[in-house]
């Protein structure tokens, strides 16, 4: 019911001598007064007497018994059925479960704690990079991750841009690495935002566990667990924003923290960026697909241009990609450093997003099509543009 409004109002005559016993408000029908109208009709006035369940007394007003209003809406309420507390000294930037069903990680700056489901109170410390001389760290944990199959295997990131890959089944305290996966610098490349662009904010393991994704401030990075000489592909995520780093870095904007997701066929991986824009990439051989999104209820803003994705082939280092220094947003105005998409998920089945902006969660659906289906779409482009005018090409790409 939309709106709440009186419709209609209805007499009750009520006559105890004439009502009935079992209780059927319609049981009996009386007309009480009878008019004749020019057309030779009857108008007939009748009144239902209700049962003895609204008996008055001593002629008042009748005892009616009300109708309660009731709502039916369904009111979900979180409610907190375990606390696992009292094990971290600084804020906690990670949470993973384990495959086996049975217990979970938690990470901060500097330790991993496992956690059995069932126990709430204890925890085992697996990993601590906290030196003994605080003066003497050099990175923090960023982010942590276990392996969707491997119960025995883990993977966490620092801010020095390193991934390690952790085998629990070494010892206890995993002070080693199985194994180090890490980006080399070209000679002479180095810059006072290096290091800062090279921290890794977001780890995530592929759903066949073989490829990580590493999410730094500039790029989503692809890696293969079998090959740590370097990432297999590289992803620009707002490229045009090299030449703001200054801005970036004055406003503190250059220190955010972005997730990124994977898709639930794990065809597709997804990372955020500023303006209420996150990016879309193909990350299944020979994919191009690279697309730009806007999270909001009002889609204004004109598509972003995006630069050229470079042609990768999966095994191999990726090529030097050349700067796209346009520096222009969507609109071609400032960019909007204060609305920015830091935390996605992808829903493990639909091909939908969830988006946190500020205050605000979006939900978006990301259409696609097959790979072959654009192929056949570019040639008959280019059919059209081979054997038509210039007008009519245009009009067919439109």
């Amino acid at each position: 019911v939309q709106e709440k409004k009186v419709k209609k109002i209805c007499d009750v005559n009520v006559d105890p001598s004439k009502s009935m016993g079992n209780g059927s408000l319609g049981g009996s029908s009386v007309s009480t007064n009878c008019k004749t109208i020019a057309n030779g009709g009857q108008i007939d006035n009748t009144f239902n007497h209700l049962s003895s369940d609204f008996s008055s007394s001593n002629g008042g007003i009748p005892s009616l018994r009300m109708p309660v209003v009731s709502s039916h809406e369904t009111s979900l309420v979180a409610r907190c059925r375990r606390l696992y507390a009292h094990a971290h000294d600084y804020n906690i930037n990670s949470i993973s479960n384990n495959s086996d069903g049975e217990t979970f990680i938690s990470a901060d700056d500097l330790r991993i704690n496992l956690w059995n489901l069932e126990i709430s109170n204890q925890s085992f410390n697996i990993i601590d990079v906290k030196p003994a001389n605080m003066e003497d760290l050099t990175e923090v944990i960023t982010s942590a991750e276990f392996h969707p199959s491997c119960c025995n295997m883990l993977a966490y990131s620092s801010s020095k841009g390193l991934i390690r890959l952790i085998d629990l089944r070494q010892s206890a305290l995993n002070d080693t690495h199985s194994k180090l996966f890490e980006e080399h610098e070209a000679p002479g490349s180095k810059s006072f935002f290096t290091d800062i662009l090279a921290s890794t904010s977001d780890v995530k393991f592929a759903k066949d566990g073989r490829y990580l994704f590493s999410r730094d401030y500039m790029t989503l990075k692809m890696w293969d667990i079998n090959m740590d000489s370097g990432p297999i592909a590289t992803f620009q995520v707002h490229e045009y924003l090299r030449p703001k780093l200054c801005d970036l870095y004055e406003n503190d904007s250059i220190y955010d923290k972005f997730d990124c997701c994977l898709s639930g066929d794990g065809l597709r991986v997804a990372t955020g960026s500023y303006s209420n824009i996150f990016r879309v990439f193909g990350c299944y051989e020979g994919s191009t697909e690279a697309t730009t999104l806007e999270a909001t209820k009002n889609p204004t803003r004109r598509q972003i241009h995006t630069p050229a994705r470079p042609s990768r082939s999966f095994g191999t280092p990726p090529r030097v990609v050349k700067r796209d220094n346009s520096g222009a947003d969507a609109n071609g105005t400032a960019f909007d450093f204060t609305t920015k998409l830091l935390h996605l998920a992808w829903h493990p089945t639909e091909n939908s997003l969830a988006c946190a902006a500020a205050n605000s969660l979006y939900m978006k659906i990301v259409y696609s099509c097959p790979q072959s289906c654009v192929k056949r779409f570019v040639q008959k482009v280019d059919e059209i543009a081979d054997y038509g005018s210039p007008a009519t090409s245009m009009k067919a790409v439109r």
